[in-house]
């Protein structure tokens, strides 16, 4: 079994890797996917992405590397639609998916779906094909709502990841601190987690020289404060410009913001510069580009952006969310503070602005998580779980 090429059904439904990132649904979950995909390909294993269809010009098979495919799989009308709305599909993208399957005389030894709505439709082909499902939540309603920022999730979202946590054979969980609110809101079984951190492209993700960056961003002589994610409540960026607002003095500092809607995609004022959404190839030049980088956040289930952030060496100001303390070393690659009142913000940034880090100390911080190795450990989860599971593949 442990030289045995493993084929797994990789389950994204609601968020396509493929799309742009910064956007409403996608973020860190899709990088995570797309990488994670990648790296099990390179091992030798064949790894197939399934995601709702989404877009009428969309091929239905795409090639993203050696043994990486993805699939567009029909679950309701083929367009961006609410999040919410994807769940009365479930059922029938479980079907379609199947039928897809037998069309095309494919196999597979273990699913690994990734947020609820595909934790639904990984249940439904848990018991259609009697092989392991392995879940991965990214984030969870019962701590967003405990959290209170921003809307509210359904009851719907919430028991829906009640039956997931029930009915899967395995959860990886980002950090100890998932794992705990696994246990503490769902009542999951200690022994049914595992964790396994999030991983980083360092080949993509490594520092480019500071004005060389900001020469090819047309960036001036600023300092540079940086901001990669959605526009969302739950990022705290409200806070961050307030931050920024009480330091700037004889226009000093800039506030870069990648990522969003397109809302507010290149309005520019004399604090901040909304960027918009850009390409995860050209995030290295901003990350390298900043003084440093802050992510305010309320909540995080991981947080890709530190790790990006700390590869490209440039220093973070965060608060305590995710796995920023398994990677900021206080005081010597970046600041931990201890809540989003803008105060304490503008406080870390006003000493991380005119202090001098070494970009490759700053990036030994993150040299544990390169892919390979987070690969590797979620390899051996699948392992574990076949070899421990009861079921007899039942594919016709």
């Amino acid at each position: 079994m442990s030289k045995e090429r493993l084929k797994i059904a990789m389950l994204s439904v609601h968020s396509c890797p493929l799309q742009q990132l910064g956007g409403m649904d996608t973020g860190g979950m899709s990088v995570y996917i797309r990488e994670l995909s990648l790296e099990l390909g390179r091992l030798g294993h064949e790894v197939d992405i399934y995601t709702r269809a989404h877009d009428p010009q969309d091929e239905q098979v795409y090639y993203l590397g050696p043994n990486v495919r993805l699939f567009h799989i029909e679950a309701g009308e083929v367009g961006e639609i609410n999040k919410l709305a994807i769940f009365p599909h479930t059922h029938n993208c479980a079907r379609n998916l199947d039928q897809f399957r037998r069309q095309n005389n494919l196999e597979y030894d273990v699913i690994h779906s990734h947020y609820w709505l595909s934790g639904c439709v990984g249940m439904w082909l848990q018991g259609l094909w009697n092989i392991p499902h392995i879940a991965m939540f990214h984030t969870l309603s019962a701590v967003k709502n405990a959290v209170g920022i921003g809307q509210l999730e359904p009851e719907l979202r919430t028991g829906s990841e009640r039956d997931v946590i029930a009915g899967c054979d395995r959860i990886i969980a980002a950090t100890n601190r998932e794992r705990d609110d696994l246990i503490k809101h769902y009542r999951a079984s200690h022994d049914k987690i595992a964790v396994i951190p999030c991983g980083i492209n360092l080949d993509l993700f490594k520092p480019i020289d500071r004005q060389i960056a900001r020469k090819r961003l047309g960036m001036n002589g600023h300092k540079v404060v940086l901001f990669v994610g959605r526009i969302n409540p739950l990022k705290g960026l409200d806070s961050l410009i307030e931050a920024v607002g009480q330091l700037k003095i004889n226009d000093d500092i800039k506030l870069v913001v990648v990522g969003g809607d397109g809302v507010n995609e290149g309005e520019t004022d004399n604090v901040v510069d909304f960027v918009g959404q850009v390409a995860q190839k050209e995030l290295p030049l901003y990350y390298s580009a900043a003084d440093v980088c802050v992510i305010p956040s309320y909540y995080e289930s991981f947080c890709l952006v530190a790790l990006e952030s700390l590869a490209c060496g440039t220093p973070l100001v965060a608060t305590n969310v995710g796995g920023i303390s398994g990677v900021v070393k206080h005081g010597e690659n970046g600041y931990i503070v201890t809540g989003n009142d803008p105060a304490y913000i503008a406080d870390a940034l006003s000493n991380m602005l005119y202090e001098r880090y070494i970009p490759a100390a700053v990036r030994d911080a993150v040299i544990n998580y390169e892919w390979s190795n987070i690969a590797g450990a979620i390899v051996e989860e699948y392992r574990e779980m076949i070899k421990r599971s009861a079921y007899v593949k039942s594919f016709s």
